[in-house]
């Protein structure tokens, strides 16, 4: 008998999420991230796009610093789900710091705003 050859393997393109194939296999899903309360989500969503605005201007200082803390920011909301007063405080700050580069962004104001609403302001 000739073996068949002209099947085709399986391809797996894109997963996502915890699978398993075969027989006698298990999955254990283990979430890296923390999910978001929704005022953390709020400002990781703020957080974001002023990142992508930035990443559009001339780089100054101020605007290099001021991209480190929101980086720091998503990495710590992505890690914790959480937007602690220290946190805030420090974006708040590179925010001031960055009002004459950042000011007619649509995004820096969200961010404040955002900021604003999480410290009670």
């Amino acid at each position: 008998m000739a073996s068949d050859d002209s099947r085709g393997g399986i391809h797996i393109k894109h997963v996502q999420g915890a699978f398993a194939i075969g027989d006698h296999n298990s999955v254990v899903n283990q979430p890296g991230a923390a999910q978001p309360d929704p005022a953390a989500a709020e400002l990781l969503k703020a957080v974001r796009e002023l990142r992508a605005d930035l990443a559009r201007l001339n780089t100054t200082d101020e605007t290099a610093a001021l991209d480190g803390e929101l980086a720091d920011a998503e990495d710590e909301i992505g890690r914790t789900g959480r937007a602690e007063p220290g946190l805030l405080g420090r974006i708040g700050q590179a925010l001031t710091r960055a009002t004459a580069v950042t000011g007619l962004l649509a995004s820096a104001t969200a961010l404040s705003d955002s900021v604003r609403a999480l410290i009670g302001e």
